[in-house]
């Protein structure tokens, strides 16, 4: 969600935080603002809006240079977004922006108005400096201690002080927080592509890290305030790889970018035509052991679970169920010591997602993270993980990691049914070798846009879409329906095909259309006989099937024909078209692709 960026080196600071505000403006924000370290004291300049309202105001207030500062861009949870509201917040003596919710804001708020203090925004960010600049002496690693032991909630900080205007102090409680290492220059940012413009060199900040970041080095202490060593990793994304190439916007470069991310996901885990999974704990003997599986996500990757989910029972048949993170974390989840928890986050800082990992950990489950960001705080507190080599995913809406996590958890079943004796050495390498094929399968799929362009040109007006199929026909038709209404804000819902009378079809007029998924075969007449049961009220069908499937007259207005391919991997081709009609969607209707309103990549707060 809302993104950090600090520096301190040779540059012009105000320069560097404008330029890797830019790149973290997919996370979603709301308004933005610098604090710079000038010879007179900090100076803050922020605004509602996009980045060029900023950028405006910093060209008007014709300020010194300077080579140290933060900056922010937000995404409103305290007040509504607003110039006052905006980060960042500060006294004479402080200046911080912040990621995450501080849950005890009005006791403290409190506390700090019977000493004097008075308050002007609706944040909880404008109690925390208060609280910070309450108990600073003189010595910054202290008051931020001191201040930060009466907190509750979760915290990512960069913090300037007057009295210090060298030095970017950098502090993490469960919302991400890395430092990035240059020549005579170090930064801090909440994402990596801040960073790559300048390099490739960064830490990861650990629970209550405190990080004293300088021009000519970083110093990481604990939250004791004990010196401490964090490991130096490398980006293995490029600069060119975090830009759109070429493409009008990152969504599109990135459904582009699925077939090269299949590739990079499967092929590493496929060794003399088998699955290898590339956890040395995770054994045959220990998969053979798994009680169940239970599936654990928010929004599209909790939909790669679902699909996940039927993979390993159809092929391994083992009892496996989806939860949605924020529901499993309070429903009290009924776990045993041989079960398996796999958590699945793009990010790997999903708040929920991570709440949800800690709950299994305490009653003793192991937890395989399926991740795409190495060392993210989901890959280091799971017990196994497994990286989805997806690359940068810039676009709020998922595209790619939702497809390598479908990747991944499709290994995962072959091997877990290969482990158990549900399949055979020859049928394990013939599913293997069909998953290979699947870069291939869809980049015809990915030629077909322009037939997709015509179909989103015909309903860019619509107010209303249903999607409705079987199986795994089902759990598309949630992602594509989450898709279309994420970046296009058409009402969009998505049902079980065999629900239609229980009530759904009520809602079926005349021109309101239906996409109907009949990939499976097993149930495929069935989903055309629902299909025809919207028609005949009204309903202009687009429906979605194999090149082989003879679809009677009368079914369907439109039909989009998808190459054979194995049932079971069949989501791998069908979410290509609807990603593409839900992006097309979007363009016509002149919305915001990347930055879809009210939404943020990394949601890091519950």
């Amino acid at each position: 969600m809302c993104g950090i960026v600090g520096y301190v080196g040779k540059r012009s600071a105000q320069d560097v935080l404008l330029d890797g505000l830019t790149k973290l403006e997919y996370r979603g924000y709301d308004s933005a603002g610098v604090a710079l370290a000038l010879e007179g004291g900090i100076r803050v300049v922020k605004s509602k809006g996009r980045l060029t309202a900023l950028e405006e105001k910093l060209r008007q207030a014709q300020l010194a240079p300077s080579s140290c500062g933060i900056g922010h861009t937000r995404w409103a949870t305290h007040g509504e977004p607003s110039d006052v509201n905006s980060h960042p917040h500060s006294t004479p003596e402080v200046s911080i922006v912040h990621n995450g919710i501080i849950e005890n804001y009005g006791s403290l708020k409190e506390m700090l108005s019977a000493r004097g203090y008075t308050f002007e925004s609706e944040t909880d960010t404008e109690v925390l400096v208060k609280l910070i600049d309450s108990c600073y002496q003189g010595d910054p690693l202290k008051a931020l201690m001191e201040a930060l032991a009466k907190v509750r909630g979760s915290y990512a900080l960069a913090v300037l002080f007057r009295d210090h205007p060298d030095t970017i102090f950098a502090v993490r409680r469960e919302s991400p927080l890395i430092v990035g290492y240059g020549e005579g220059e170090n930064f801090v940012a909440s994402d990596i592509p801040a960073l790559l413009k300048y390099t490739q060199k960064y830490s990861v900040l650990e629970e209550g890290d405190i990080v004293v970041c300088k021009a000519e080095g970083l110093s990481f202490y604990n939250e004791f305030g004990e010196p401490v060593q964090r490991a130096v990793l490398t980006a293995d994304w490029d600069i060119e790889a975090a830009e759109k190439g070429g493409y009008p916007h990152f969504m599109l470069k990135e459904i582009n970018e699925q077939p090269a991310a299949i590739t990079a996901t499967v092929s590493p885990r496929v060794e003399d035509g088998m699955p290898v999974l590339r956890v040395p704990e995770l054994t045959d003997e220990a998969l053979r052991k798994i009680g169940r599986v239970h599936l654990v996500a928010c929004g599209t990757a909790m939909h790669a679970g679902m699909v996940g989910k039927a993979a390993i029972e159809a092929l391994a048949r083992v009892p496996a169920e989806v939860d949605i993170a924020s529901e499993f974390r309070y429903r009290d989840p009924i776990l045993s010591p041989e079960d398996l928890v796999i958590i699945i986050s793009q990010s790997g800082e999903t708040s929920d997602t991570l709440a949800a990992l800690k709950l299994a950990k305490s009653r003793g489950v192991p937890v395989l993270a399926i991740v795409n960001v190495v060392g993210s705080s989901i890959a280091r507190a799971a017990d196994y993980v497994m990286y989805t080599y997806a690359g940068p995913e810039i676009a709020v809406a998922s595209t790619k990691a939702y497809m390598v996590q479908m990747c991944v958890l499709y290994l995962f079943a072959l091997r877990l049914a290969y482990a158990r004796g549900r399949l055979t050495e020859a049928e394990t390498r013939r599913y293997t070798a069909r998953l290979q094929d699947a870069a291939e399968i869809i980049k015809p799929r990915l030629a077909d846009c322009e037939y997709i362009k015509y179909l989103a040109s015909l309903f860019m007006n619509t107010q209303s879409c249903f999607f409705i199929g079987r199986g795994f026909d089902y759990s598309l038709s949630l992602e594509g329906s989450l898709k279309l209404k994420e970046i296009s804000y058409v009402h969009s819902d998505a049902y079980a095909a065999g629900e239609l009378k229980h009530g759904t079809i009520s809602l079926v007029t005349d021109g309101v259309p239906v996409i109907a998924l009949a990939t499976q075969k097993s149930v495929y007449e069935k989903t055309l006989s629902n299909a025809k049961e919207t028609k005949s009220r009204g309903a202009k069908v687009i429906l979605f099937t194999t090149k082989d499937t003879v679809v009677p007259e009368g079914i369907a207005d439109y039909i989009v024909r998808l190459d054979e391919y194995e049932d079971i991997f069949m989501p791998l081709q069908l979410i290509v078209p609807l990603q593409l009609f839900a992006y097309y969607m979007a363009v016509l209707r002149g919305c915001d692709v990347d930055k879809p309103r009210n939404l943020a990549k990394s949601v890091t707060v519950e």
